[in-house]
């Protein structure tokens, strides 16, 4: 008998693993991946953080600001937040480290605003949303994301000038129109893909798994027009993307089980029943589920968290009137900060092995910026504005009263 119920257990598993990755909204995923890895090996970061020195370096700090406008534009291009830590941080944290900023704060910095790109689309959590909502419109929350994820940026700029104003860092401005103009003319190409990719899912050209397909060729021809696409690289690329895919994926998989696991249990029912028990206010209930993100967040891959928690809040939070593209961005933006906490913080390990920097040494500096981000949240959370203007002036969901 309990030969047949370990056999079953086993089915029902292997069941479940496939069913939970047998998605075709989870394609654009390895495409976006791969991406990213032509992008990072593609001399593309180096343009953007020119660029970026153009709209921020005349503010004291301006190195440090640097690193996190361009980490917010090479997520938008990317839609990953290790990619941006390590492609940028890989460039800034030696320049910075030249000019005599302190490397932990340098490397706190590169790690803080990396998440960014995981709002900004094109995000892979979205897309995962997407399918955990039941079939959220994924252009509807790829626009969504763009005020929260500059309001992200914000926060972590003005940690930033505070830091710059206690360390007197200085201002180190582009000087001269002409070499303005050249920088700007070079980054074009890069900030047409973010164009090219939401603007063609927004008019509906092509669907957001087309949309990986068209940013892989894209960011392949551009690294060839910047003369730094090599073929000998491509298998190295593959091989980068296949492992992260993998990862990802298989999280996915496995997520599916435990999701079923908690539903045979009602564990939902019963986390859905006392959060209606504990306040009879929608915002302080959109709180409480927020603190409890926020811990998941720090022990669980944002993935798989997306995919166990969206069937247990999202009734809840439609039950209170909430839009689910807005608890779609909130849920992101919340469990984005697990990914610079321990003890799975992703890109605070990134972020920190491009530095050359301990765990403990950073996580000092990075308290400020975590709290600051919380306030963010705080925001994103109770202001349905956020989330909710750009889609509706873009007519991808319905006016929210």
């Amino acid at each position: 008998m309990g030969a047949i119920l370990g056999m079953n257990a086993t089915l029902v598993s292997a069941t479940r693993i496939y069913s939970g990755m047998n998605s075709f909204a989870l394609i654009a995923i390895p495409f976006f991946v791969l991406a990213g890895v032509i992008m990072n090996t593609g001399g593309i970061a180096q343009k953007l953080i020119n660029l970026a020195k153009v709209f921020i370096g005349f503010i004291p700090g301006a190195l440090a600001h640097t690193n996190t406008v361009a980490n917010m534009m090479f997520g938008a291009i990317s839609g990953s937040g290790v990619a941006a830590a390590a492609a940028i941080g890989s460039v800034m944290l030696p320049i910075e480290k030249k000019e005599g900023y302190e490397p932990r704060l340098s490397a706190a910095v590169n790690i803080a605003s990396a998440p960014s790109g995981m709002i900004i689309p094109p995000s892979n959590i979205f897309i995962i949303y997407s399918l955990a909502s039941g079939g959220v419109s994924v252009a509807a929350l790829f626009v969504a994301g763009y005020l929260p994820g500059i309001l992200w940026g914000l926060a972590v700029i003005i940690v930033t000038a505070y830091y710059a104003w206690k360390l007197k860092y200085k201002a180190q401005p582009i000087s001269g129109w002409g070499t303005r103009l050249q920088i700007l003319i070079e980054a074009i190409p890069a900030i047409l893909l973010i164009i090219i990719i939401i603007g063609g899912i927004i008019s509906g050209w092509f669907t957001p798994t087309e949309a990986s397909c068209v940013a892989v060729v894209y960011s392949a021809i551009l690294s060839g027009f910047y003369r730094s696409f090599h073929w000998k690289d491509v298998p190295a690329m593959l091989l980068s993307t296949a492992k992260t895919t993998a990862l990802i994926v298989f999280l996915i998989g496995v997520s599916a089980i435990l999701g079923w696991v908690l539903a045979y249990a009602k564990i939902p029912n019963m986390i859905a029943t006392a959060l209606i028990n504990f306040a009879d206010t929608p915002s302080v209930i959109l709180l409480g589920m927020m603190v409890i993100m926020l811990l998941v967040g720090c022990v669980m891959d944002p993935a798989p968290a997306v995919l166990i928690f969206t069937p247990i809040f999202l009734p809840v939070a439609m039950q209170l009137g909430v839009h689910p593209v807005h608890f779609g961005v909130m849920m992101v933006f919340n469990l984005s900060l697990g990914a610079i906490t321990p003890p799975v913080g992703p890109i605070l390990f990134t972020g920190c092995r491009v530095a050359g920097e301990t765990i403990e040494s950073v996580f000092t500096r990075l308290l400020p910026f975590f709290f600051a981000l919380i306030v963010a949240l705080v925001l994103v959370t109770l202001v349905p504005w956020f989330s909710l203007y750009l889609p509706e002036s873009a007519g991808l969901i319905s006016p929210v009263n």
